[in-house]
């Protein structure tokens, strides 16, 4: 079980509703894309993951802007901006009828050319919600981790700061390793062999009751991560954020990840080490979930209501 969204009980392109598509709400089973779409075969393509909670998408605001910046880190702009992009998300939330669930927004290069450099070809964007399963039926347990064969590459070898489809090839490849290994997910290591994610979140150590974490420079910087960070300090939890060494899981007395799907997950084991399920990580989980139904607009990331993150979303038009 990898941090990407959980499998779905049906396959996804074979569902009822509609998705936001280039604008307009389309049949569910019509979003579609051309063969030829150059995001497809060149891996161009960028996306979010958004969590639902009692009806409204947590840090709204904050993913759109970053599905913006990410397509810019790729080269292209998008035809909305991040007020647009937040707005049709709440239309799609609503047309779901959700109330907790998951979003999707994509975006890709289209079928002009496949020309590798194509800076006109035209822009789609695509936003899909759905229910969202507990990742764990019977309440929160530990997860395992796997270190990968594979590695982060070096800020100057990737756009490293885009959540885009061609960097979700290292998770993925790690993430099957880390399975058919007898893992539920996978730890990589950055190119200089330091600590830096699992496949799709932010990894956090314990040690002498301080948070560790790599800092964002070959990682994305997590909305989750951030906001843990700022939960944990909030409650006098000193954060450390540092270049750290494999050898320093034997010092953690507490692992966990950070992520969207995984919100904080706890980890019970990295290869052949143990770790137990800590107070630092309950007290922040706990902390999470408050924070993520919090029914203030500004604490739940309820995009709209705050006339200046409005008006700092419409300022990101790529």
């Amino acid at each position: 079980m990898t941090g990407a969204a959980p499998a779905p009980t049906t396959p996804l392109a074979d569902r009822d509703g509609v998705i936001w598509l280039d604008g307009a709400f389309v049949p569910w089973r019509s979003a579609q894309l051309h063969v030829l779409s150059h995001g497809l075969h060149y891996g161009g393509s960028v996306f979010e993951g958004e969590r639902v909670y009692d009806g409204r998408v947590f840090k709204l605001h904050e993913h759109s802007a970053r599905l913006v910046a990410s397509a810019r880190h790729m080269g292209y702009r998008l035809p909305w901006t991040a007020a647009d992009l937040a707005a049709a998300t709440r239309e799609t939330v609503a047309a779901a009828g959700l109330t907790d669930g998951y979003v999707r927004p994509v975006a890709w290069r289209g079928g002009d050319t496949l020309r590798l450099v194509a800076p006109d070809t035209a822009v789609h964007v695509a936003i899909a919600a759905w229910p969202w399963p507990r990742i764990f039926d019977d309440g929160p347990r530990g997860i395992r981790l796997h270190t990968s064969r594979w590695r982060r590459p070096a800020p100057d070898t990737a756009p490293v700061r885009a959540k885009a489809a061609a960097l979700y090839a290292l998770g993925a490849l790690a993430g099957q390793e880390a399975e058919e290994a007898g893992s539920d997910d996978a730890l990589l290591l950055d190119h200089r062999g330091r600590l830096a994610e699992a496949t799709g979140a932010n990894l956090f150590l314990v040690i002498d009751g301080r948070l560790h974490t790599p800092p964002p420079e070959c990682v994305l910087d997590g909305i989750t991560r951030r906001t843990v960070i700022d939960i944990a300090r909030e409650r006098g939890i000193a954060v450390v954020e540092r270049h750290l060494d494999p050898a320093e899981l034997d010092r953690a007395t507490e692992v966990f990840l950070t992520g969207t799907a995984y919100e904080v997950q706890p980890v019970t084991s990295v290869d052949h080490r143990v770790f137990p399920l800590g107070d630092v990580g309950a007290t922040l989980s706990m902390a999470y979930a408050e924070r993520v139904r919090a029914a203030d607009g500004a604490a739940a990331g309820t995009a709209g209501r705050d006339p200046a993150a409005a008006a700092a979303a419409r300022s990101e038009s790529g």
